[in-house]
């Protein structure tokens, strides 16, 4: 995008000065490249986001933003509930698309001799492609049970344990779900489809940690150089993608209702305190439980093959972190706490040292920000920040983003081409398709590495380790 549209207010900060319907500023939180990089789209999105009834200081934009739907991609936008709007197409259709890491005791050298045993094991053993079934079925109590209780539901029934729940949003269970809003049609998509990866940019990866940025957030973090690690990073499947399609129509239907005008159709909303809006926040509650108990599951089978495979089953949950949601939450707004609903799509919660939402032991450090890379690339871990309180909500960037649509990536690269090249760098690729390596291409997405200079320059979170993958399933 053109620079002359934005103005600069600081490092890797820029601004776009209300105009026209906009109610509230854009801010932009980028390098000078990535901005420049930016499809036009984004600040049109961003700007119509500026627009909505009830939104609060900005809309913001994260380093890793790219075109959405409604919403731009690394958009976040808070409202007030008195006079603020919830939006299906602020949150995403991902629910809960969301990234955990496992620590392991075990060291690169150590894993070498087994990594290609390990690679074929885990794909074998964690379903993952369009259409894959878990294990586990589910009748309608069953999913009851699961949208209301997530990862704590997961965990009664021997996936994992309770050590794993203070270290996940939420302690493992949104509250406030409500099934009944639920539809049929997306409890059927999903009956069988928990434990699984799906397909996208969804992986299971086997990392190692390459470089400590920041010496004594990695201890408190439990992170050392050489450590191999585990990312896993899927959402709430069929069931999230139902609810956000069903939700938008109805609420294209109720913002008219309530005189809302809509400068693009796909920012379709209502109004918080509206029954759809009630509704659509009790299902969508119930998607993140969806999204937090299927990483659960796939935890465990992951242990399993660990211990199988290695000996070792003791991998700890460093953190389980959520990117598309709506969350109520307190933050300061003129001098003054609000309770507010923060949309986050596309960027992930990132609370700093001393927030009381955090557990115990990792209060005094902040947040574990958890920024995955694209297929081949580096991933970090970052600390949330006290300013990325003022800043954006508590928010920061959820990963590299997009800089090429999967159409043009396909024209571009060939899957067993990028499998064959990473294998010489390495890297493991276990993917059922070929054709989901080429969209999934390493260039096809921003530099993470910017990415995260950028989030740290801007205030959002701190660098804390550099994280590069050893094996790689993909959907």
């Amino acid at each position: 995008m053109e620079l002359s549209r934005v103005s600069g207010h600081g490092p890797s900060e820029w601004w776009i000065e209300p105009h026209g319907e906009m109610r509230v500023p854009v801010v932009v939180y980028a390098t000078e490249s990535l901005v420049r990089e930016m499809d036009e789209k984004v600040l049109e999105q961003a700007c119509n986001v500026a627009s909505l009834p009830g939104i609060v200081k900005a809309a913001y934009a994260m380093p890793d933003a790219h075109w959405g739907y409604g919403f731009p991609i690394g958009g976040v936008a808070a409202f007030d509930e008195e006079e603020g709007v919830i939006s299906a197409g602020g949150v995403g259709f991902d629910i809960s698309c969301g990234v955990r890491l496992l620590e392991t005791p075990l060291t690169r050298e150590q894993l070498e001799p087994l990594k290609e045993l390990l690679a074929n094991a885990l794909y074998h053993a964690v379903p993952v492609g369009v259409g894959s079934r878990g294990r586990l079925h589910l009748d309608e109590a069953g999913l009851d049970a699961m949208l209301a209780g997530g990862a704590r539901w997961a965990v009664e029934r021997g996936f994992g344990t309770a050590a794993d729940l203070p270290r996940i949003e939420e302690g493992g269970c949104m509250a406030g779900a409500r099934p009944e809003y639920v539809s049929m049609r997306a409890r059927q998509r999903q009956a069988d489809e928990m434990g699984t990866l799906g397909s996208g940019n969804h992986y299971l990866e086997v990392q190692h940690v390459v470089h400590v940025e920041d010496a004594a957030l990695a201890e408190a973090y439990g992170l050392r150089e050489g450590q191999v690690v585990v990312s896993i990073h899927c959402g709430s499947r069929g069931l999230g993608h139902q609810i956000g399609t069903e939700y938008l129509r109805e609420m294209a239907v109720e913002a008219a209702k309530h005189g809302i005008h809509l400068p693009d159709r796909e920012l379709a909303c209502a109004p918080i305190r509206s029954r759809v809006g009630q509704e659509y926040l009790g299902a969508m509650r119930a998607g993140i439980n969806c999204a937090l108990a299927n990483r659960q599951i796939i935890t465990h089978l992951v242990r399993e093959v660990f211990e199988r495979v290695t000996g070792v089953r003791e991998l700890r949950l460093l953190f389980d972190v959520s990117h598309n949601t709506c969350k109520e939450e307190e933050h300061e707004v003129d001098g003054r706490r609000r309770r507010l609903f923060v949309h986050r799509k596309g960027a992930t919660r990132a609370f700093g040292p001393g927030h009381p939402d955090l557990p115990a032991e990792l209060r005094a450090v902040g947040q574990p920000v958890l920024i995955g890379g694209s297929m081949g690339t580096a991933s970090y871990v970052l600390a949330g920040t006290r300013e990325s309180e003022a800043r954006a909500f508590s928010s920061s960037a959820h990963g590299a983003g997009r800089c090429k649509s999967r159409h043009e990536a396909l024209r571009e690269w060939r899957g067993r081409e990028l499998v064959e090249s990473l294998r010489r760098q390495g890297i493991l690729i276990r993917s059922p398709s070929l054709r989901g390596v080429a969209e999934e291409a390493p260039g096809a997405y921003k530099d993470v590495v910017e990415v995260v200079d950028a989030a740290e320059e801007a205030g959002l979170s701190h660098k804390v380790a550099r994280l590069e993958p050893l094996a790689c399933i993909k959907g």
